[in-house]
């Protein structure tokens, strides 16, 4: 139990140690002088929002604070090692309300071992389970030094949530991790509302997660993400390719941008001409550009899952459309892609000018305005269009044929 008196006269040692006054500490900690007396007379405690700011200043932990004692200085522990545990239980008070779901499948919240899901799906005669992991990549360092952080999130999870909307699976649950050096509560809080808030505009739940602090593996400020994903399909309902035929069409649907592909080579851009970063492209400076959150295609999709009208779709991530349509064309055809129908996004142009980049290299770095791709029957084309077109720009690009190589090119792409 804590003592009010014993935890006063510590605060007020390790203050006056430091050589301040009730006013200078106060003044760091944003609060009244009058706050800080009254924790020093045990009127009162430092609340939770402010004990790690208190322990910072006064070079404690959260745990010695609250114990009113400092550890023995010889003695090892976990606060010593850069894990304050106390502080960490804070923090997951905060996540445990971007946890909270109506989805009635989710059967407990934060706290438990593990999540536990309900899988029993009554009109679903034989249910696959589509599971995928995914992270936003180089992506994440941009976004942690721009102030893009809650943004971020919604990269990592349409990513994941396109990677299994390829194979008809309706999104359910996503588990995220957090690896960090140490644990700001701001940042961690933004992180897990950002996965949250991703996770319902994709119609699916965030139901759990782990958020692990690494001190001696991490650098301090240091954030790398990484979710996964459970969908579900009909078995007789996947989409794998295996339905396409010669005659088919390949469709496009636009991109918004970059995505979360093909920043490490745009890292090197900016390092070599970092004037770029304020230029403007369509309005936007180069960063606000380059850091648009990944499109999310479910909704626009989702719509055509029971009309039978899909062959194949490819999610156009990291090798461009050729390193992503392959996966769905069978041996012995080929998808013919028109580049000149390509619909080139300005900051494609921009990047390729700049660094002086070849178009085999944009092709196979960049998604180039096309971040996905459906092939249905010429028969279908026309209302598949017509429904995407609802959501997003979708036009043909190409037609299945016979052949050897699963992808190719003809024409060039038209960058003026």
């Amino acid at each position: 139990m804590l003592n009010s008196i014993k935890v006063g006269n510590f605060i007020m040692e390790k203050r006056k140690s430091l050589g301040m006054t009730q006013q200078q500490l106060a003044d760091k900690l944003n609060i009244s002088f009058q706050a800080i007396s009254k924790w020093e007379n045990g009127t009162t405690y430092p609340n939770i929002e402010i004990l790690r700011d208190l322990s910072i200043v006064l070079e404690v932990s959260v745990d010695e604070i609250l114990a009113g004692s400092e550890r023995n200085v010889d003695g090892l522990s976990y606060s010593k090692a850069g894990v304050d545990i106390t502080y960490t239980d804070t923090i997951k008070k905060e996540m445990a309300k971007h946890l909270e779901t109506e989805d009635g499948r989710v059967l407990n919240g934060l706290g438990p071992f593990a999540s536990l899901y309900d899988i029993k799906f009554p009109n679903i005669k034989n249910p696959v389970l589509v599971l995928k992991s995914e992270e936003p990549g180089s992506k994440q360092k941009l976004a942690m030094e721009y102030g893009y952080t809650e943004s971020i999130c919604h990269d990592m999870i349409n990513h994941l949530v396109n990677d299994i909307v390829v194979m008809g699976a309706k999104p359910l649950a996503v588990l995220d991790t957090i690896v960090c050096g140490n644990a700001e509560k701001d940042t961690i809080k933004t992180l897990v509302k950002g996965v949250s808030d991703a996770c319902k505009e994709n119609e699916c739940s965030l139901v759990g997660g782990e958020t692990s602090i690494q001190p001696l593996v991490v650098q301090s400020g240091v954030y790398v993400l990484t979710s996964s994903i459970a969908g579900i399909v009909e078995k007789a309902n996947v989409i794998d390719g295996s339905a396409v035929e010669e005659g088919d069409a390949v469709l496009s649907i636009s991109s918004n941008g970059l995505h979360t592909n093909g920043y490490s080579l745009v890292r090197l851009l900016m390092d070599k001409m970092p004037q770029i970063k304020l230029d403007k492209i369509d309005g936007l400076t180069f960063i606000e550009q380059i850091m648009k959150p990944h499109t999310p295609y479910y909704k626009a999709i989702k719509g055509l899952f029971d009309k039978d009208v899909i062959h194949g779709m490819a999610h156009i991530t990291g090798g461009g459309i050729e390193g992503n349509l392959c996966r769905v064309i069978p041996d012995g055809l080929s998808a013919k892609i028109d580049l000149e129908k390509i619909k080139i996004l300005n900051i494609f142009k921009y990047i390729r000018n700049n660094g002086n980049i070849s178009d085999e290299e944009m092709l196979r770095t960049f998604n180039c305005g096309v971040g996905f791709n459906v092939i249905v029957a010429q028969k279908d084309k026309d209302i598949v269009m017509k429904h995407i077109n609802q959501f997003y720009d979708c036009y043909e690009i190409g037609v299945i044929e016979k052949g050897k190589n699963k992808v190719e090119f003809k024409n060039k792409i038209n960058w003026l």
